[in-house]
């Protein structure tokens, strides 16, 4: 395929993900069409040991540190994706002067809630006391992630509120935060371009069943650890950005209210005409742009 070439022509056609077999095959193989030429780091340690619980890629910003830390957590509907998948996007931030970990968290449903959380806040206290390895500054640190990670990122937020480990920001990339609406009647609720309404309610299905089981109560999708707006006012300040054309739009402006009426920092972008996942789409005009906003906001808190 030429550079110059639309890597989401490679989904038409493509029967759609019906098993998460199906899903991670599927978001591996279009990975490799988003993760060429990587931007120039300092280093690149891939498969580091967090604990005895993950493993975390380490990017190493160039030049002399101390360097602003950033964890950053992966989208893939919490039952695919990994530090591969998100590893040019990741690379942005080295390349911008920020310490990267990469998390490799634990997936569902062979490991279904609170498991990939509870892995991700082990990460970041991990990043936070390790981080000086690698030139990093752990009083300068932040988390961020997108889709099912911009979840995580948030709960994780929340969970550690009052905690010295509570990362100073957050980056909350087209997220889910509130689990009650997620498959509320609106648009096609997919996260792949190309589904059509009933599909994309399927593969949503697939992951809420995967990550949290069938039919779970009101009480799990209330529970902030699930859904991070009810603890919105535990969040630190927070970057909330999505495509006008995500089914997950809604999401982030309904956290964007409770943020501000919890009287918490907050920054909110909606990039016209486009879909789920664009910041890693690079051949989309928006998608720079909107990476280069991210690293405003993590130098302005960080630096």
């Amino acid at each position: 395929m030429s550079q110059d070439a639309n890597p989401l022509a490679a989904l038409a056609g493509l029967q759609m993900p019906e098993t998460v077999a199906d899903m991670r095959a599927l978001l591996d193989g279009f990975a490799g069409l988003l993760n060429g030429e990587l931007p120039e780091v300092g280093a690149f340690e891939p498969g580091i040991a967090v604990g005895d619980r993950c493993t975390t890629d380490v990017i190493v910003p160039r030049g002399a540190g101390p360097h602003p830390v950033l964890v950053y957590l992966h989208g893939g509907g919490w039952i695919c994706g990994s530090p591969t998948t998100h590893n040019r996007l990741a690379h942005r931030f080295a390349e911008a002067g920020f310490l990267v970990f990469n998390v490799d968290y634990r997936l569902a449903p062979e490991h279904p809630f609170p498991i990939p959380l509870e892995d991700c806040i082990h990460a970041i206290r991990w990043a936070r006391r390790e981080a000086p390895r690698w030139g990093g500054d752990p009083g300068r640190l932040a988390v961020g992630g997108d889709s099912a990670g911009g979840n995580l990122s948030a709960a994780a937020c929340a969970a550690l509120a009052g905690d010295d480990d509570q990362p100073r920001c957050a980056l909350l990339i087209y997220g889910v935060f509130d689990f009650a609406t997620i498959g509320a009647p609106g648009p096609a609720t997919a996260s792949l371009p190309g589904l059509d309404e009933a599909a994309g309610r399927k593969l949503v299905s697939l992951m809420v069943d995967s990550y949290l089981g069938e039919a779970p109560s009101a009480a799990v999708l209330a529970d902030p650890r699930v859904s991070p707006l009810h603890a919105a006012d535990r969040l630190p300040p927070s970057h909330v950005v999505v495509g006008a054309m995500d089914p997950l739009a809604a999401q982030a402006e309904a956290l964007v209210e409770a943020l501000a009426r919890a009287g918490v920092e907050h920054e909110h972008f909606v990039d016209e005409g486009m879909p789920h996942g664009y910041a890693q789409m690079e051949f989309l005009a928006p998608a720079l742009p909107a990476v280069g906003r991210m690293i405003a906001f993590l130098r302005k808190h960080l630096e």
